[in-house]
Formats: structure tokens, sequence, C-alpha cells
């Protein structure tokens, strides 16, 4: 659990103070423990990033495996509707920017080819999931700069009408 705790603290300090503030003394401090307990979780500041950025990854592939659609592209659809009403996006902008480094982000860029290729045998319209598939990172990109874009109903239109994309 004190590892969950690590996590949390380095990202709520990510969004409040951005990555300049990101130390492992400051983390330490923000989960109100030692440095040295901070240190036999994560023994450097580049572990603790790429702990943020591996939990982002199981939590989305979580979220996508509970959708329960037909297909892998309308659980994708649902996922990163949900993930990005709930404010789940905020912390993926602000973990994967504060990395910097392109070994950290190894892990999401292994996701995001995952993601991009899973289940496209099996679609009825292979390009079609495609396309749904890169609107939603469109979606994840334009809503991490302005949160407030789009409002619940302006959501479901786009959502509508992506899912509508897709054959039944």
């Amino acid at each position: 659990m004190r590892r969950e705790e690590l996590l949390d603290a380095a990202e709520d300090l990510l969004c409040d103070q951005g990555s300049q503030a990101l130390t492992l003394a400051t983390v330490a401090e923000r989960a109100g423990c030692s440095k040295g307990g901070l240190l036999y979780h994560f023994g450097t500041k580049e572990a603790l990033i790429k702990g943020m950025v591996e939990r982002l990854i199981e939590e989305f592939d979580e979220l996508v495996a509970v959708q329960g659609h037909g297909t892998y592209t309308k659980n994708y659809l649902a996922a990163t509707f949900a993930a990005v009403q709930s404010g789940r996006l905020r912390r993926w902008a602000v973990v994967t920017g504060a990395s910097g480094n392109l070994y950290l982000l190894a892990p999401l860029r292994v996701a995001m080819a995952r993601w991009h290729r899973e289940g496209l045998d099996s679609e009825p319209d292979p390009e079609a999931a495609q396309i749904v598939r890169l609107a939603c990172e469109g979606l994840w990109d334009v809503a991490s700069h302005d949160p407030d874009l789009y409002d619940a109903e302006h959501f479901e239109i786009l959502k509508r009408r992506l899912l509508a994309l897709l054959p039944a």
C-alpha cells in the first residue's frame, strides 16, 4: 500500500507544482514518510517516474477490460471517455510530461502500440476501428490541454458519433 501512496504523492506534486518540484525529498515529504522509506520502493527519481507511467498503463488496461462491449475498440472508446471524464487524463499529461526521458516512456510506447493493434483482426471494420482509436488519442491530447473544453453533453455527442463509425 505504501508504494501506491508514494505514487499518489508524486502525481499530486506534479499536478500542483510541476516537474521541477519533483524530487525524492519532496515526494517523501508529501507522502509523510522518510526519504529512506521512499528509496526502499523507488531507488531513483527515474524509477519513481517509471512507476507512475506503469501504473497509468495498468489502470487503463483494467478500465478497458471492465467495459463489457462486443469489441476491443468499443471497450477502448468507452474506457477513454470514462478516463477523460473522471479526471484521470490530467495524471497522464502530467506524468508523461514530467518524464522528458524516452527511456522512461518506453512502457507507454509499448502499451500504445498494443492498444492500437489489439483485436484489429477480429474487428468487423479494422480501418474504422483504427480511426476511432486515433480519435480517442486526439481527445486525450486536446482534453489534457483544456480539461474543461467539453461538457458532459458534448462528450456524449462525440461518443455516439464515434460509435456510429463502428459496425454493430
